[in-house]
């Protein structure tokens, strides 16, 4: 259980390269390693069709609600390091190409920030069926942006997504 002055965060996690639901189940696990962030609500596993590029493998996306004690840069420095950790090189990677794994941070309380590589809250947020979908199974009636999430996934375009298991 997280302290109580941790914030809450929501998460957009995914890949399409590899054993991606074991991927992402150690991703959970290693961001929670440390005792900064806790696993509060983790969304079923949705196969996707691939957005950007989309001569590639469909993805597993996944969504989960975490608390931490991490500050939003400190959040994406851990994130970006268990996607190194677990084989993803960013550096080396087509934008939005194959990858073993993604973590986003999709909000962070409600705290709004344009910083050089971190905006909150995310700024695709509301275009990715992949995303809402999933987050409206763990906050449905989290508001974000004015929009509370259950209302935007039930508008948007869920065309090629089938639930996983």
């Amino acid at each position: 259980m997280a302290p109580p002055d941790a914030a809450s965060a929501l998460l957009g996690l995914g890949g399409n390269l590899g054993d991606v639901a074991s991927t992402l189940d150690r991703a959970l696990a290693l961001l929670a390693e440390a005792g900064e962030v806790a696993v509060v609500r983790v969304s079923s596993d949705w196969i996707t069709p691939p957005w950007g590029v989309t001569d590639q493998p469909a993805f597993v996306n996944r969504c989960a609600l975490i608390e931490t004690t991490l500050s939003p840069r400190a959040l994406l420095e851990r994130a970006l390091e268990v996607e190194r950790r677990l084989g993803r090189v960013r550096e080396a990677g087509t934008r939005w190409g194959p990858r073993p794994v993604d973590i986003d941070i999709l909000s962070y309380d409600d705290l709004t920030l344009d910083q050089p590589g971190l905006v909150l809250p995310h700024p695709h947020l509301f275009e990715r069926a992949f995303v809402l979908v999933p987050l409206a199974e763990i906050a449905p009636d989290r508001v974000i942006n004015g929009r509370r999430i259950a209302d935007a996934a039930a508008t948007i375009d869920r065309s090629g997504m089938t639930r996983a298991g």
